[in-house]
Formats: structure tokens, sequence, C-alpha cells
């Protein structure tokens, strides 16, 4: 049985037309606090704030003497990562790196770092004429391509799947073509 060239015509047709499935973006992190290259004269707890829920959190805070500083579990409320940090008074001055790995709603992992400087008001930074200031409300995170250590930057750079599913429908279509008009023996 021979196909017609309006057949094919028609089913390229339809596949373009019917809704493909929503690309899956991954999270990517909205702000945190502290900031990232802040100065924070106050540390309790540390919130990260993703673009969409997450799971399976991890949060390492490490400070200038390579020890670790997070008190309990992150624990996760809507699209905030919340870390309690141990006390105050343990904490010594200088740069802490918030390390952090959480898995997006689609399952891929994101993982990134975040320095800050921590110098309370009783002890000034030396060299620094200016008092601490207070710990910062959340910020916006660097853009992917300031931000190297997030890692975040390799997802903006995917192909949606939607375009390799027209790609693919149409070259199974333009096969499926070739074989049907072929001159048979």
């Amino acid at each position: 049985m021979k196909s017609s060239p309006i057949v094919a015509v028609l089913a390229v047709v339809a596949a373009l037309l019917l809704p493909a499935a929503p690309a899956a973006a991954h999270t990517s992190l909205r702000g945190s606090d502290p900031a990232e290259n802040a100065q924070v004269a106050v540390l309790s707890k540390m919130t990260l704030e993703f673009t969409e829920s997450v799971r399976f959190p991890a949060v390492v805070l490490t400070g200038p003497d390579g020890e670790r500083y997070e008190n309990g579990k992150p624990r996760v409320e809507g699209r905030k990562v919340i870390q309690d940090v141990g006390p105050a008074q343990a904490l010594p001055s200088g740069t802490f790196t918030i390390a952090y790995r959480v898995v997006s709603k689609d399952g891929h992992p994101v993982e990134g770092e975040i320095p800050f400087t921590y110098a309370p008001v009783d002890t000034p930074k030396a060299g620094s004429a200016e008092p601490s200031t207070a710990q910062p409300a959340l910020a916006q995170a660097a853009a992917p391509s300031e931000n190297p250590a997030g890692k975040t930057g390799d997802d903006d750079r995917q192909i949606p799947a939607w375009i390799w599913v027209v790609v693919f429908g149409i070259a199974g279509i333009g096969i499926g073509m070739a074989f049907s008009m072929r001159k048979k023996p």
C-alpha cells in the first residue's frame, strides 16, 4: 500500500500543532541571607531561597578556621531552606562559606557556594574604619555567568525537551516518508 504525500503533510502539521510537554526548568538560587560577599554582624541562621520548592537539602557553614558551624539539620519551608547556626560566641571573625546542595522537583541536583564575612560589632575587622552593618535581608543571587562556583549556569544552556521532541518527530516522519515512497521492485 502506498501512502500519499498528503497523509505525510497532515502528520507533520498534527505533530507541530499538538501541545508540547512543558520544559522541565531546573530550580536556581534566588537569594540568600547572608548574601554573597556580604559583611554581617549577627548570624543565628542561614536562609537560602530558590525559584521553586526543593527536597533533600544539605547546607554546610565552614569558617575561616576550616571548622563547620551548623546546628541541626536544614529545614525546608516552601521555596526556602533554613539552617540554624551554632552559638554566636563560638563563631570566629573572618570569611565563611555556605556550601549547599538541594534536589529540584525534577530530580536535578543544584549546588553552590556563598562566601561572606562575619564581623561581630564588638570586634571590628582590622583595617575597617566603619563598624559592621546589620545582617542584610535576602539579596539577589549573582547571575549564573557571574557565579561560576554556583554551577547553575550550565542549566541555562540546556536545550528544552520539547525542541528535541519536535526535531526527532520530524526526523521520524521524514524517515517514514522515505520508506513509504521508495520504489518497490
